[in-house]
């Protein structure tokens, strides 16, 4: 039986079947014998994977049919060798190394593999080993058939998503070894790379004979739509696998099994869940499509040509979708057993909820004072001696700034200096670096000062006021006052300019040019996130919680901070250590905690006060459709999830990491080092949100800009204060 009915996907566009289908299946069994996927006698000492009937019974070429239905019989055919191959490598993977728990054996496997991927757009044949099994033969043999004619640009990308996709099976394979089921977060954004489904969007590229502008393939629209793709892919993919998988595979990396172990639920509950996370994803992905791609393409002045290879990417997403979804319906591979009848009139309440564009939310709904969680946390905070000196500085250097001042948008100044004495940011500086300089600690703080006055002038101004054109120009002179070369800036319109301005300068000057690039990049993120922030707002729309948090590292300054700390070890650590997947996730764990700590202490004062929709515990109510206390333990839960993988990473992967890298003592020592500031960061982040005034009562009242609404005067006018009164 199965362990829990399919829930009611949400399906919005149609699937379509290619014609060249049954072309397609005669071709590629007759090609997986040829590479040996059905013949175990080729390669002595490889179990049987597949036999025909088995290849045959998984239907590949329906998949490839029904994801690509208008690509022509030679294309679909090596679409379809190529999904033939990855699956067999799955499957493989699983025989060879999973079960018999081979590290070791894995990783030589796998460092093979991408020799049979040269960048280059000749064959492989003078360049690569010669392969082994039918895994490498595969790959090569695709490889040689697949990148003539394609630009660098798109090799580059395929081979990482390729590699992404073969590499990080070992963090699959190490959560088995040990039975660690991964936390929510970590696992969609792992599952995007060990799952394929970027690999797949890329060859949706190629299917359609079109490549994205390479300009524009890591702005924020076209990150977010590969993606939401990818975690469509795999999450309706786990739901449909999710007994093969648990009950004969012994597999672990389950996102039903994985909801299901984080919130203590039954599989139906977990599954259900999982399908709402599905439904959000599809509709960030409708959403980024319609709502931030026309102006995408505006922005970056895309030519016709560039336009219509960009919509074409985003209708082969929606047909891998739609295709995807039939096929799991009918292939051997998964459960698929439809509901009974009558079974969906019972689940309609979780259908409707599944069906939702969004649920509505009034703001300045009077919310009173948060409960705040137990929170975990096993650091002491250590506080830099300097602190009441960085105190003084920072109260000195706001008001030069000119951040007390009223503005031309902005009569009512956003700061007093007695609250900036509340704010206390000399409290959070002086734990996040407890050993720095009297000098370095003044500088920390200004920059928290400075961000977080930004953080208040924007909404004031641009959120009040609906101007995305003016965010958008704020936004674009931002860089230009952190020049390289450290040279002249522009003449300054805002105190947060001049402060940017001055900060600059004074800390860019004794970096290298590789810190003062790094650093200029975590700026200009945080400041870009703002309009994302007011995006939701012109929409009045809560964001999809995945979004919410990958977005919410920059607009917290997360990376800001963070890019300071990495800096001050560049000199030790080579620069290639910081971007591996170990350090990433590192990092991005210490983020999420105190992002969501923020959000935990901030939410009366951005619900009741400022009308926000940009906060973690909101999109947690308005996923599940609760309230804010039961929203607020799933938070707290994702918090300590969070800082468990940190030290997790740290014990476990950093060591083994350190040793394939072949780093000197001093290197590891400074990693060491490295770690031991990131616990003094979330230790000195919990510490502020205790002592800090920001969040305590009801902000003074602000100014709201010129009314839009002249109140007429005189005989039989009073009634309309009934409905322009606030």
């Amino acid at each position: 039986m199965q362990p829990f009915e399919l829930p009611d996907f949400y399906v919005p566009y149609p699937a379509r079947l290619n014609p060249h289908l049954e072309e397609a299946r005669a071709h590629s069994r007759v090609w997986a014998r040829e590479m040996g996927m059905l013949d175990d006698t080729r390669d002595p000492g490889t179990p049987e994977i597949w036999d025909e009937a088995e290849l045959d019974a998984m239907d590949y070429a329906l998949l490839c049919a029904y994801t690509h239905p208008d690509c022509d019989g030679p294309e679909l055919d090596l679409i379809t060798d190529w999904y033939v191959w990855v699956f067999y490598f799955d499957d493989h993977f699983l025989e060879v190394y999973k079960k018999p728990r081979d590290q070791s054996g894995a990783k030589s496997y796998l460092d093979r593999l991408p020799l049979f991927m040269p960048s280059t757009a000749e064959s492989t044949e003078s360049t690569a080993p010669e392969p082994v099994n039918a895994v490498e033969r595969g790959l090569a043999d695709l490889w040689a058939r697949t990148v003539p004619g394609t630009s660098a640009a798109w090799r580059r990308r395929f081979a990482a998503s390729t590699g992404h996709l073969l590499r990080e099976s070992l963090w699959e394979l190490a959560n088995i070894s040990t039975g660690r089921v991964p936390n929510p977060v970590e696992y969609v954004e792992m599952r995007r790379k060990v799952g394929g489904a970027p690999w797949s969007a890329d060859l949706v590229e190629h299917a359609a004979g079109i490549e994205v502008p390479e300009r524009v393939v890591a702005t924020r629209p076209l990150r977010v739509l590969k993606d939401t793709f990818a975690d469509g892919v795999h999450l309706r993919n786990d739901i449909f696998s999710y007994q093969r998988e648990t009950e004969s595979e012994g597999e672990i990396n389950n996102c039903v099994l994985v909801v299901e172990r984080f919130l203590r639920v039954a599989p139906q509950v977990a599954a259900d869940t999982v399908n709402d996370l599905l439904t959000s994803r599809l509709r960030q992905f409708e959403n980024t499509a319609l709502t931030e791609l026309p102006q995408l393409a505006a922005d970056h002045a895309l030519t016709p040509a560039e336009r219509a290879d960009v919509a074409g990417y985003v209708k082969g997403l929606q047909d891998w979708q739609a295709g995807g979804h039939e096929w799991h319906l009918r292939s051997s591979r998964y459960m698929n057993k439809t509901a009974t009848l009558g079974m969906s009139a019972a689940r309609l309440p979780a259908l409707l909820r599944s069906a939702r564009i969004s649920l509505p939310h009034v703001p300045y709904q009077k919310v009173g004072p948060t409960p705040l969680p137990a929170f975990d946390m096993p650091y002491r905070a250590r506080v830099n001696p300097h602190r009441d000196r960085a105190a003084r500085t920072v109260a000195a250097w706001c008001g030069a700034m000119g951040f007390y001042e009223p503005l031309p948008r902005h009569p009512v100044p956003l700061w007093t200096a007695e609250q900036l004495d509340g704010f206390a940011f000399e409290v959070c500086a002086a734990s996040l670096a407890p050993d720095a300089s009297p000098e370095a600690l003044d500088l920390g703080t200004q920059w928290l000062a400075w961000g977080t006055y930004g953080d208040d002038y924007f909404p004031a101004v641009f959120n009040r006021d609906r101007d995305m054109a003016g965010a958008k120009l704020f936004n674009a002179r931002v860089t230009e006052f952190m020049p390289l070369d450290c040279g002249p800036v522009p003449v300054a319109e805002n105190p947060f300019e001049r402060g940017l301005a001055d900060l600059w300068s004074r800390t860019a000057a004794p970096m290298p040019e590789r810190g003062r690039r790094e650093f200029r990049l975590a700026v200009e993120h945080m400041v870009e996130s703002w309009l994302w922030e007011l995006n939701n707002h012109l929409q009045g729309r809560v964001p999809d919680p995945i979004d919410y948090l990958e977005m919410r590292r920059r607009t917290f300054g997360s990376e800001l901070t963070m890019a300071l700390c990495r800096l001050g070890h560049a000199a030790e650590i080579p620069e290639h250590v910081f971007e591996t997947r170990t350090l990433r996730e590192i990092d991005a764990a210490v983020m999420d905690y105190g992002c969501l700590l923020n959000d935990v202490f901030s939410y009366q004062k951005e619900m009741e006060y400022e009308g926000e929709l940009n906060n973690g515990v909101l999109a947690v109510e308005n996923f599940f459709g609760c309230g804010r206390d039961e929203a607020l333990p799933i938070v707290n839960d994702l918090m300590t999830a969070r800082r468990r993988q940190f030290e997790h990473l740290a014990a476990e992967e950093l060591p083994v990491l350190a040793a394939e890298l072949g780093l000197d003592g001093r290197a590891r020592r400074a990693l060491d080092a490295y770690v031991g500031e990131l616990r003094d960061w979330i230790a000195g982040v919990h510490k502020w949100h205790h002592e800090t005034r920001r969040y305590d009562e009801r902000p003074p009242a602000r100014d709201t800009g010129p009314s839009r609404f002249i109140r007429p005067t005189g005989l039989g006018t009073s009634a309309v204060s009934l409905f322009t009164a606030r």
